[in-house]
């Protein structure tokens, strides 16, 4: 219901209830960014460069495909990238958690799991934030990229960089409860970066496209194109399923069945193999995928994507990594 209230045309006559929860949100959130701005926040800073990817609006916009490209063009202009994550969907017995290649994604979160077996880059997982950078730092990084944690204000920032969903927007642009907004729209004049994924970039956002690749088996590695998977049945537990749908139909995929499910949700082994059974291959996306490989059936896939953006962007980050160092050297 909330989902259909924030990106919807209709205002049901219950989400009056929901507006003094949302005037309450939205003076929390302008009295946190106050405090950060007139310095009486408690902060760390660094002693390399921080990146900040995140957004103002609750739910999956496309952050990790973009820290994962971004971490790939860093380290071909030869920097050592590390990121670090709240590790949102985890539980470790202890913080910070520094990822290895079998750390499971129920210690430390999906998006963590995925982007260190895809950036093969330390990364490390912590509520805060802060001492997950602490912690990295110790592996010899010379620039942070935090996945997420553009409220998080306790962590001093060199860059900010705001992934826009390009189809959905900000929804009805009302805070939480009442609509998808963490901050206000304003807060998207202090960045130094938009990014837009999918849809036509507006004003000065830079536009990013998710490209698929082959479908991936998940217990031998086998890789084909989707297409030629026949009875596919499509599953998605990220922050908005239907984007993946649509990606397989664009591909020439129909699925006989799409299921999708909370992000950060995991389906157990029967309920996976009840989903399968209602065609002859169950295609999951890459985040789902790490979840499952160990209990993986043979007519188990995934659909890896890579973003894409123009040679433009990664340009202007290392203009303003280089400035700072250039700053920093003079001091």
């Amino acid at each position: 219901m909330l989902e259909q209230l924030w990106f919807g045309h209709q205002r049901p006559l219950w989400s009056v209830l929901l507006r003094p929860f949302s005037a309450l949100f939205g003076m929390i959130a302008r009295h946190r960014r106050r405090q950060y701005l007139r310095g009486k926040t408690q902060r760390y800073s660094a002693p390399v460069p921080v990146i900040v990817v995140g957004n103002i609006m609750i739910g999956g916009n496309g952050k990790t495909p973009f820290v994962i490209w971004l971490v790939e063009q860093l380290k071909a202009h030869g920097y050592r990238p590390g990121v670090v994550s709240r590790g949102y969907g985890g539980k470790s017995e202890h913080y910070p958690l520094l990822l290895s290649q079998t750390t499971p994604p129920r210690t430390a979160g999906d998006e963590p799991v995925l982007i260190a077996r895809r950036t093969q880059v330390p990364v490390c997982v912590d509520p805060n934030r802060s001492e997950a950078v602490k912690r990295i730092l110790q592996e010899g990084v010379d620039i942070v990229i935090t996945d997420d944690g553009l409220q998080h204000y306790q962590l001093e920032r060199d860059i900010e960089i705001v992934i826009i969903d390009g189809q959905r927007r900000f929804g009805n642009g009302h805070y939480l409860p009442l609509g998808p907004l963490r901050e206000s729209l304003d807060r998207l004049e202090s960045v130094d970066m938009l990014v837009t994924n999918g849809g036509t970039p507006q004003g000065q956002e830079w536009g990013m496209h998710l490209v698929p690749g082959l479908a991936v088996n998940l217990r031998t590695g086998q890789r084909c194109q989707a297409s030629m998977l026949p009875q596919v049945v499509a599953v998605a537990g990220i922050g908005h399923p239907p984007r993946f749908f649509n990606t397989l139909q664009q591909m020439g995929v129909t699925p006989v069945h799409s299921q999708g499910i909370n992000d950060h949700q995991t389906l157990n082994a029967d309920e996976l193999d009840r989903l399968s059974k209602k065609g002859q291959h169950l295609l999951m996306t890459e985040k789902d995928a790490v979840k499952y490989q160990g209990i993986a059936q043979d007519n188990w896939w995934y659909l890896p994507v890579e973003a894409r953006l123009p040679d433009e962007v990664a340009q202007a980050v290392f203009t303003k990594i280089e400035r700072l160092q250039t700053n920093a050297n003079k001091k």
